[in-house]
């Protein structure tokens, strides 16, 4: 194993992990400010020490990186780690330059490439020497912006830029098409409401043409108007790891954006060189990414083992949440399907009334005649928890009515999927609370 930075990889250091950590701490700041039982509970205005969160985060980033990576490397005899930057020589050999300088050439039979990605940097004006923020320096920092601006409309932007406007920070978001421009419309729509609604900022369809940085202040010119704010964090994208590996060397092929297209058993254009992970074309998730380096560890090893991605769910972790999974409505139809679908809002779900929340819907898309479930898109507070039930449907090709007639726990989010499905054929607003 070549390792070139920390051990454990984006998810554990520097994504999902601090990522949620920082969201939650938000969510408490925010629930302590303002909830819909301010009325009987009395709200506060809590004061936020970033630096102690930081390192409340980042020891909590330390202990499982330890647990679930170090030391498993470090107990595990047939597996030897070597600190330095690999490249191809060719397809039997890797050339590793160690941090004193000194290069080795490593013989290999078979390869896994799991360098997963970074921080796309649009290219801008002035922005070159600037302190700007990628999501890592974002995560790292030990003190919250006056005025946090943020380029992107993404999930990273998304979840970033909620969590330190509750945190306290004055927020303008700019977006160079539309907020999730790659969902539903009606994702993109609502959760932009609902954070315009928590006081952030929301600028569409400009793009930064330059920036200024005196010092203290950026200045941010759209061509439009001019922005300041104290802080930047570009958040447009991430981009493979592949660059520097000189995968011509050994007959790799990559696409026009440099990731490493992959079939199902994660071999690469080179049958005897596999990838997995973000550096790759399949979907970027860490659950993903997992699945793809045991499969392709064992296939390596002469098995034939397939990553099977006819139905991969996702979520991004804004509050409310945003949970997906399978076809969406204009997919669908691209796809050459007939469809038909239901969009049930949350004032129709007893749970979301329970807790004085109905902000969001949940959307069922399913093929017209048969009434099998191609897709779940949902807006809802904790989405994230629904949207495997909604999976594991699509996996055993339900219908809609097969899902009507499920038994779901009363007073839960995830029964709001039943619902969902039940205004395939009736009005569920005539509907007892609980009615079968």
């Amino acid at each position: 194993m070549v390792e070139r930075g920390i051990t454990g990889g984006t998810c554990v250091n520097i994504g999902c992990v601090p990522s949620k950590i920082l969201i939650s701490a938000a969510q408490v700041a925010h629930v302590r400010t303002s909830s819909p039982f301010d009325g009987g509970i009395s709200s506060v205005q809590p004061s936020v020490n970033r630096a102690a969160l930081q390192a409340q985060q980042q020891a909590r980033v330390e202990e499982l990186r330890k647990k679930k990576y170090e030391s498993i490397v470090e107990s595990s005899a047939n597996i030897r780690l070597i600190h330095g930057e690999a490249r191809f020589a060719n397809d039997r050999a890797l050339l590793v330059k160690e941090p004193d300088g000194r290069e080795q050439t490593l013989p290999f039979d078979r390869v896994l490439i799991a360098t997963g990605a970074s921080p796309a940097i649009p290219s801008v004006a002035g922005l070159e020497g600037t302190p700007y923020w990628t999501s890592t320096k974002a995560l790292a920092a030990q003190n919250l912006p006056e005025h946090l601006i943020v380029y992107g409309g993404s999930y990273i932007a998304l979840e970033l830029a909620q969590a330190f406007l509750r945190l306290g920070s004055k927020v303008t978001m700019l977006v160079r098409s539309r907020i999730l421009s790659r969902y539903d419309h009606e994702i993109g729509e609502t959760i932009q409401q609902i954070l315009a609604d928590e006081g952030m900022r929301i600028v569409i369809g400009q793009q930064i043409q330059r920036v200024h940085h005196d010092g203290s202040v950026f200045t941010v010119d759209t061509g439009q108007e001019r922005i300041c704010g104290d802080h930047l964090l570009l958040a447009t994208g991430r981009a493979p790891n592949t660059v520097s590996l000189s995968l011509e060397n050994a007959g790799v092929v990559v696409n026009e954006h440099g990731a490493i297209p992959v079939d199902e058993f994660l071999r690469t254009s080179n049958p005897r060189i596999y990838a997995a992970g973000d550096c790759t074309t399949n979907p970027e998730y860490v659950y993903v990414a997992a699945a793809a380096g045991t499969r392709a560890a064992m296939n390596m090893l002469g098995g034939n083992e397939r990553l099977d991605l006819s139905v991969v769910p996702g979520v991004i972790f804004t509050d409310p949440q945003i949970a997906t999974v399978g076809l969406d409505e204009s997919a669908a139809r691209e796809s050459g399907l007939r469809v038909n679908t239901r969009t049930l809002t949350l004032d129709n779900v007893p749970r979301a009334l329970a807790n004085f929340d109905t902000r969001g819907f949940i959307k069922l898309v399913a093929e017209e005649g048969s009434g099998r479930l191609l897709g779940v898109q949902a807006v809802a507070s904790q989405s994230g928890e629904l949207i495997q039930t909604a999976a594991l449907a699509i996996r055993a090709q339900m219908t809609v009515n097969d899902l009507a007639s499920q038994l779901f726990p009363y007073l839960t989010m995830v029964e709001g999927l039943k619902l969902a499905a039940q205004t395939f054929t009736r009005d569920v607003q005539q509907l007892s609370c609980c009615a079968g």
